[in-house]
């Protein structure tokens, strides 16, 4: 069987770790692999090549995804989606497994319900935010860049007794906030998931201060909107110099961690297996077993944060 890997809308660290593994575990399992490159862009326009050990080679340590990825308006319309099956078709390939998330599954969904497509979804995004499911690739990593940026942060906080609001990646999920504040021991944490006072944040930090801290650390989810209004807030209500930093894109950087080129050649082994098998879906993970589930139970699902992590961030919220 010949089959193809693409990755799709954000990039994350893992991705490399995942091309490597489905590379050379289809080998094992008899497959013909295939690298289609930049995305569904990349499958509409035919940028499709068959993969060989040298592709894999030196990769793994790599962030980013050496065969690009890309968000596609085109692939929106039926025509465009019928050329990328047909660029499929041209070169025999029957299974397809796709690196992304949300809109790459609504996307992957869309086009197995059109076409005879075998797939296997496999979560790879920084936010962490599949529904009915706990881990996606490259969130690992960046909680780690993330961290370190708070670290070094803090240096220049306590050296200069200020306040500094730290802004992460996360529209409508505030994992990434939520995770970073817990374990960089922020003294705010604002997500879109947990409603904030600040009025409270002000009576404890007052309190605070007075009893002997010197400087803040508040880490924000870009969701929230409220970066640089935290930053003239601190200053007029509490009465401390503040610094905002927005992290941005570097959060999608850096070499994956152990666990996410682990978790990459195991969401993949598993792809692959059920592939071999007939068998499509999106592999999740959950309370340390891996699984499969239905593309449409996974799109109709809302993502929710472990209950106990939102406790433990409410008190950061208020």
């Amino acid at each position: 069987m010949k089959v193809a890997i693409m990755c799709s809308g954000g990039d994350s660290s893992g991705m490399n770790p995942a091309i490597k593994r489905f590379i050379e575990y289809s080998f094992e399992l008899g497959f013909k692999p295939y690298l289609i490159y930049d995305g569904l862009e990349g499958m509409i326009d035919g940028n499709i090549k068959k993969a060989d050990y040298s592709d894999a080679a030196g990769i793994i340590f790599r962030g980013g995804t050496i065969i690009g990825s890309s968000r596609s308006k085109r692939f929106y319309e039926y025509e465009y989606r019928k050329k990328a099956y047909e660029n499929l078709k041209n070169k025999g390939i029957e299974a397809l497994m796709v690196l992304g998330g949300n809109g790459s599954f609504k996307a992957l969904d869309v086009f197995s319900k059109e076409f005879p497509v075998l797939y296997s979804g496999i979560p790879a995004t920084i936010d962490n935010d599949i529904a009915l499911n706990e881990y996606t690739l490259g969130t690992d990593t960046a909680l780690n860049v993330i961290r370190h940026a708070c670290d070094e942060i803090r240096d220049t906080s306590s050296s200069f007794r200020r306040g500094s609001i730290i802004e992460t990646m996360g529209r409508e999920c505030g994992y990434l906030a939520l995770v970073s504040a817990l374990s960089s021991g922020a003294e705010i944490c604002l997500v879109p998931e947990i409603e904030f006072n600040l009025s409270s944040i002000k009576k404890r930090l007052i309190k605070e201060f007075k009893e002997g801290r010197r400087y803040l650390i508040a880490i924000v989810a870009e969701g929230v909107g409220i970066t640089h209004y935290l930053k003239e807030w601190l200053e007029r209500e509490i009465g401390i110099e503040s610094r905002a930093t927005v992290l941005g894109h570097v959060q999608r950087g850096g070499s994956p961690t152990v666990f996410d080129r682990l978790m990459a050649y195991e969401f993949v082994t598993i792809g692959l297996e059920n592939l071999s098998k007939g068998i499509s879906g999106v592999v999740v993970y959950n309370n340390g077993n891996f699984g499969l589930k239905d593309i449409d139970e996974i799109n109709a699902a809302k993502y929710q944060i472990k209950p106990m992590l939102l406790k433990f961030g409410e008190r950061l919220a208020n």
